[in-house]
């Protein structure tokens, strides 16, 4: 198992990564076990979830599998309460799942945007509050929002307006948990080769109209969460007190495959069911 930079180490913390059977929520959790976090891995695909935990212990770490809907407020409940009972302390969350209906927003239906809108925003909120309520005073939240939520392109809108909406979220939960000493940031990734982004592979004009925005003529992969040095890998950065409360990280934009934060309170991504 990797060491992280001291300063970036989470040693004796547990983290609640949502979405981690995949995308970029499996290198999430994968990296903050490298950082020396206890990963409590959840997912809808249990499968999944299982064998990103048991990546992380049987490289040396400590983490556990979970079922988690988080559209479904009960089984939230539940499910945060068998990681405290697992775990005894909650310190970290990462929320990852998104979903994105591509259309034009003439020919939206309201059964798609509702769907959209549930996931990427309501579920966010449900899960986030319940993590919340039950997470250590210095604890910190981190939330993925998207590029999108600051440049559109057609067939975007209704997913750009909800990751827009997320870094408000974000900032409204950074405001009112300050008082616990509880950071919450916002992540904002690019365009990256996740199940989000797999119909994007799949058609090769597609694809290549977007990587050839970028100087390696490739999209964003997530397993460079795990892969970057510590110092610069974002779930390790945004969990440490390095990162102030509201900061945005903006992560492999299209155009360069950088990692920067600044504490400007806010953030940014693009592109199914999960990342």
């Amino acid at each position: 198992m990797k060491k992280a930079n001291a300063v970036f180490r989470l040693d004796g913390k547990v983290a609640v990564v949502v979405g981690a059977a995949s995308g970029i929520g499996r290198a999430s959790a994968l990296a903050l076990g490298d950082s020396g976090a206890s990963v409590a891995c959840t997912d809808m695909d249990a499968a999944g979830a299982q064998k990103v935990a048991d990546e992380i212990t049987g490289a040396g770490g400590k983490a556990a599998a979970f079922t988690l809907d988080i559209r479904k407020r009960e089984n939230i409940d539940a499910v945060v309460e068998g990681i405290r009972s697992r775990f005894q302390r909650i310190d970290v969350l990462v929320v990852t799942p998104a979903v994105n209906v591509r259309k034009r927003l003439l020919t939206y239906t309201d059964d798609e945007m509702d769907r959209v809108i549930d996931l990427n925003l309501k579920a966010t909120l449900r899960v986030t509050q319940a993590v919340a309520q039950r997470m250590e005073d210095g604890g910190s939240i981190i939330l993925t929002s998207s590029i999108r939520s600051v440049t559109v392109e057609p067939g975007q809108g209704v997913y750009a307006a909800t990751k827009a909406a997320l870094v408000q979220l974000a900032r409204g939960f950074a405001v009112e948990l300050a008082s616990r000493n509880i950071r919450v940031n916002a992540l904002a990734p690019g365009v990256v080769e996740t199940p989000l982004t797999e119909p994007i592979k799949k058609n090769a004009e597609w694809y290549s109209a977007y990587a050839n925005r970028n100087r390696r003529r490739w999209l964003g992969r997530s397993s460079s969460w795990r892969q970057a040095p510590a110092v610069i890998s974002p779930e390790p950065y945004c969990s440490s007190t390095a990162a102030g409360p509201g900061s945005t990280a903006v992560t492999n934009r299209p155009y360069e495959r950088a990692f920067h934060a600044a504490r400007i309170g806010g953030a940014s991504r693009g592109g199914r069911d999960r990342r």
